[in-house]
């Protein structure tokens, strides 16, 4: 297969990446070659690549052997440093299983998912449905013991480098938005992670874009941004993404019903999802408006004090 099929220009992790991380020009510019090099090294025939994703060329494969599986080359950063040791921790129990890794060139061969349709596009099940089948996958991930000596990043260093960040920017941007609130979320990512009363290896990303349909198990999650620490940092995704709960009618009426729903299947507790939610709708608010796209911030600074009410924050 030639490099037009293989990487046309028109993919995501060109056309996306290329344009929001001037830094990853130079591994864009070598991704052939490295493809290449783990072709020939873990001796894999190659399909067209998915096109999904903006920070990975990912492509179906079999194996010497004729086994299907995917690789996946992703650009070198942090938050995605630690998702070949969250995949061996979870070993296969409701996530993909690594088949190979090298985690110095952030390069994966998984198991492929057969029918491998994302929960996302599972249009034909009500939401609280498809909620419900994403909340169990979150469970059994979360059921996974953490391994003492692991190399995961710990949630609140990480949140709480976010927290800086909001603060860094509500201060330098003067971006219009409800400065209570915005102090409100920035210390929930410092409280959340030090209030929790059990840890385990998060997702990072569990957004039902990342929970396929597959054989092993009816579900299973992909494309990980593991940490260590509190559980309920995962859910709000899942809630925000099933579909957009914020253009319903009654928008805090559904909030509250699925918050309970989620609540119930994941034994956590509402109030505390809502204001995990409110912490992370402050972060991407903050974020948008460092962007630019200051209007995108207010409106996530709408849904934020939504789920501020639902919290009682």
């Amino acid at each position: 297969m030639g490099d037009a099929e293989l990487f046309p220009p028109d993919l995501p992790v060109f056309t996306e990446l290329g344009r929001r991380e001037p830094r990853a020009r130079a591994w864009l510019d070598g991704l052939p070659a490295l493809v290449a090099a783990y072709r020939d090294a873990w001796s894999l025939r190659l399909k067209r690549p998915y096109r999904g994703g903006s920070c990975s060329w990912v492509a179906p494969v079999e194996t010497a052997d004729g086994a299907p599986a995917v690789l996946k080359l992703t650009w070198p950063h942090p938050e995605a440093a630690g998702e070949a040791e969250g995949l061996r921790i979870w070993d296969g129990h409701f996530a993909v299983r690594a088949l190979r890794a090298e985690p110095a060139d952030f390069a994966l061969l998984v198991e492929r998912c057969t029918p491998g349709g994302a929960l996302a596009r599972a249009d034909h099940l009500p939401a609280g449905t498809r909620l419900g089948l994403g909340a169990a996958v979150l469970r059994g991930l979360w059921g996974v013991a953490v391994p003492t000596g692991h190399g995961l990043p710990l949630l609140g260093a990480v949140t709480s480098g976010w927290a800086r960040l909001v603060e860094e920017r509500m201060a330098r941007l003067s971006p219009g938005y409800d400065p209570g609130l915005v102090a409100r979320g920035a210390a929930l990512l410092r409280e959340l992670p030090a209030s929790a009363t059990r840890s385990a290896v998060v997702h990072g990303d569990f957004n039902p874009g990342n929970v396929l349909a597959a054989e092993r198990l009816p579900w299973l999650a992909i494309d990980a941004k593991p940490m260590v620490g509190d559980p309920g940092y995962d859910v709000y995704p899942l809630l925000e993404q099933i579909d957009d709960p914020y253009a319903l009618p009654s928008p805090d009426r559904v909030l509250a019903e699925r918050l309970a729903l989620l609540a119930d299947v994941l034994d956590e507790d509402a109030r505390r999802l809502a204001a995990w939610g409110t912490a992370r709708r402050v972060e991407t608010a903050l974020w948008l408006a460092d962007r630019g796209d200051r209007g995108g911030g207010a409106e996530a600074m709408r849904q934020a004090r939504l789920l501020a009410g639902a919290a009682g924050v």
